[in-house]
């Protein structure tokens, strides 16, 4: 999600900053503190950012690093008319107050010249400590010290007002908030964009692109879903209520004026005109395990099943076998996407036979990220993001 943010907003990982995965604490080069939080208005992964004074690997290295720390960059912010407060962050141990206090005042040595207020303090510095990953074996001593400057906080709290539990419309697989603001953010989107799901739903993952401010379309197979109609995904109520569809949610955000619209359609026949459409495709296609996957069929399955929707609409489905959805997505992005756009969707796993050539490849796709998130000991899914690097032909 960062690397895919840096791409967006400027910056990177900084030289030495090898991607410690077993480290929550990253460096990154970013150009300009208006950089650094365009990027935290985006993520919902980092929890802060802030302006590096000093780093070591014991409290003396830390306290050397932040001598060496250029004065006129510290200066601006311990002036005598402001006020300030240190927190102090513990990764994987807990300090006693006494501790905390005496490691505060360990930083006496840096000229702070303004009033301490902990209530409402112009500038925060936070120490941070990383005690390592294995809560069994906690070292005495952190691994790594940090000192800066608090900046701006990520968008943690999203996560908890677009929560599903109280969203107007969902199924049975309405996707989780966090993850459809990691989706969009893998997609780069951004305002103005046109984003697309082909298996729309209930709309969830268009919420997130419209947060950030593209106009937000889909399509899916499902009259009923499309519609509102039918039973209710909902625990205590049978039926879907006459105003529960996808525009509604976006309107419970307030975010209705980015919705174009929803269509009933399968994603394996084209319906749209041939040409680059799209700046993002993102989308959780049904893998068949709570969503049955099918796509319209021929009249002679016609015999064997049609469905009959509630406006006696008819149409017949047949089984829609898993590599053909995918290999139909990665078709569809590679035609409709625009240059430099960004496919970002779910590939269901069987852990124990994966290997990195069973996912979908197209010469006009590049791959960008591969994420797992697991859900069994056995079976998992790869959040996989490609971007289009080559006309389609």
């Amino acid at each position: 999600e960062i690397t895919s943010l840096l791409s967006l907003y400027g910056g990177q990982f900084s030289s030495e900053q090898e991607i410690r995965v077993n480290s929550p604490f990253w460096i990154l080069s970013i150009p300009s503190e208006e950089m650094a939080r365009g990027l935290m208005k985006r993520t919902v992964c980092a929890k802060s950012v802030f302006e590096l004074w000093g780093h070591g690997r014991s409290a003396e290295e830390l306290y050397a690093s932040l001598e060496t720390y250029p004065m006129d960059k510290m200066l601006p912010y311990l002036q005598s008319g402001s006020t300030y407060k240190v927190h102090i962050h513990t990764f994987n141990k807990t300090l006693t107050q006494a501790q905390k206090i005496k490691k505060i005042d360990a930083l006496e040595f840096l000229p702070f010249k303004g009033k301490v207020n902990l209530k409402n303090p112009e500038h925060i510095f936070w120490i941070l400590e990383d005690y390592g990953m294995d809560p069994n074996n906690v070292p005495e001593e952190p691994l790594h010290l940090y000192f800066g400057r608090w900046i701006a906080d990520g968008q943690r709290e999203l996560i908890e007002s677009y929560s599903v539990k109280k969203r107007h419309f969902i199924g049975n697989t309405s996707m989780d908030a966090c993850l459809s603001f990691i989706m969009a953010n893998h997609g780069r989107v951004k305002p103005n964009d046109l984003v697309y799901d082909p298996f729309v739903g209930t709309g969830g993952l268009l919420i997130s692109s419209a947060h950030f401010g593209a106009y937000v379309c889909g399509t899916d197979i499902d009259y009923n879903t499309i519609h509102g109609l039918g039973k209710a995904s909902r625990k205590n109520q049978k039926w879907r209520g006459p105003d529960e569809n996808i525009r509604a949610n976006l309107r419970q955000y307030g975010l209705e004026k980015y919705y174009i619209d929803a269509l009933v359609s399968d994603s394996s026949r084209p319906i749209w005109r041939k040409g680059m459409l799209f700046d993002a495709i993102i989308t959780d296609p049904p893998y068949g395990i709570r969503e049955a996957t099918r796509r319209t069929g021929s009249q002679k399955e016609a015999v064997k099943s049609s469905e009959k929707s509630t406006e006696n609409h008819v149409f017949v489905s047949s089984s829609y076998h898993l590599s053909d959805i995918f290999f139909d997505l990665l078709k569809f992005a590679a035609e409709y996407l625009v240059m430099g756009g960004r496919l970002v969707y779910w590939l269901p796993i069987y852990r124990p036979e994966y290997t990195e050539e069973i996912i979908p490849r197209h010469p006009c796709l590049k791959l960008i990220s591969n994420c797992e998130q697991m859900l069994s000991s056995h079976t998992s899914r790869r959040l996989i993001t490609m971007e289009k690097v080559k006309e389609f032909k």
